[in-house]
Formats: C-alpha cells, sequence, structure tokens
C-alpha cells in the first residue's frame, strides 16, 4: 500500500484545498483539479539516466507540458494504475499529445535495471520516458519533490520487499514551473482537462 500524502506535502496539500487551490481560478480561470500551486514554482531540477541508457534532464523538456511520477515497476497496483490513467489521458488530448511527456522515475534502481525499465515503461505510452539512477541521486531528485518512500519487507513472498511511497502526479508547465499535484485516484478525464487547460495557456503560466 502505498503513502497517498506525507510529511510537508501533505499539509501543504490540504491548505492548498482548504484556501480553494482545487477551485476555479480568479476571473473565472479554468480550474485544476488537484492541489494548485500559487503562485507556480520552478519545478527542481535533475539528471538522470533515461531507459535508453542516455542521461536525461528535466530541465531539457521545456516547452513540453509534464506529468512526473516517481513509483517502481513491482508497484503492484498503484504504480501500474497511476501510469495507465496518465497514458490513455495523454491519448484523449489527439493532436495535442505531442504537448505532453511522461516521466517515470524509479524508486527502486536496485531491480528496476535500464532493461526493466526499457521494457516496462513504453508498455504504456510508446512515448513515455523511464529514469533510473544510483540511489544517491534518486533519493535527492525525489526529496525535491517532496517524495517520501521506504522498503518493507515481504517475508512469505519472492519479491522480498515492496516500497511504501507517496503517489502524486506533479505537473510541469510549458516553462518548468510545478503547477500542481494530482493525488493518486484523480481521474482519467480530470488529467485530461488539466492538461487541455495548460496545453491552452501556450507559454503563458
Amino acid at each position: 500500500m502505498a503513502w497517498h500524502s506525507v510529511g510537508a506535502m501533505v499539509l501543504w496539500f490540504v491548505c492548498a484545498a482548504a484556501l480553494g487551490g482545487c477551485g476555479a481560478g480568479g476571473g473565472g480561470a479554468p480550474a485544476l483539479h488537484g492541489g494548485r500551486l500559487d503562485p507556480p514554482k520552478a519545478a527542481a531540477d535533475f539528471t538522470l539516466t533515461d531507459h535508453h541508457g542516455n542521461p536525461f534532464t528535466l530541465s531539457g523538456t521545456r516547452g513540453k507540458i509534464v506529468l512526473l511520477y516517481f513509483g517502481y515497476t513491482a508497484c503492484p497496483d498503484v504504480c501500474p494504475l497511476t501510469m495507465s490513467d496518465m497514458a490513455g489521458a495523454r491519448a484523449d488530448l489527439g493532436a495535442d499529445a505531442q504537448d505532453v511527456q511522461i516521466i517515470f522515475v524509479t524508486l527502486d534502481p536496485e531491480r528496476d535495471t535500464q532493461a526493466v525499465l526499457e521494457k516496462y515503461v513504453p508498455a504504456f505510452d510508446a512515448t513515455n520516458i523511464g529514469l533510473r539512477g544510483t540511489p544517491q541521486e534518486i533519493q535527492t531528485a525525489a526529496a525535491a519533490f517532496g517524495v517520501k518512500y521506504q522498503k518493507k519487507a515481504l517475508q512469505s513472498s519472492a519479491l522480498g520487499y515492496a516500497l511504501d511511497h507517496s503517489a502524486f502526479i506533479y505537473v510541469i508547465d510549458r516553462r518548468g514551473q510545478l503547477r500542481e499535484l494530482l493525488p493518486f485516484g484523480t481521474p482519467r478525464q480530470a488529467i485530461a482537462d488539466d492538461l487541455k487547460i495548460l496545453i491552452n495557456e501556450g507559454t503563458a503560466s
């Protein structure tokens, strides 16, 4: 079972909702469905290795809307469901899907090798990017987004262990600004609607 909210990020998310962060923006602006950052903040940059073995820097996605997710491939439910919902939402955009990039960062580099990611991540959407790194690199990138995770021993399973982890989708706009956090279980249609809002903004915040 994943942590869907943790620490300071949970406090922020609750406060954002209480202050109307999930409601309509000022002046009748379209409403984002998640916990909205108002004002937006620059998404922390990081460099990891993609599922083709090439260096990948988050800032290199400027100009696209990014759905950033931290998980692991052996996750039995939360991760595949979220990956499926993100891919479905992107597909629902039609031609505008080209403006959206889904990024999956593994929290389990011990088991999620390049070969594992290369098979898992594109299975949901061929354009997906899977990222891995050393445990310290992953820890640094995860901490920058408030992601919490820890191993949980599975005594009666061949897997040996699972990971408890926070499970937000981090939505980043074309300018590299973190705009909202979508909690686990956000409907596919809501994700697609939020992507349309950000796409229609063009390069404006």
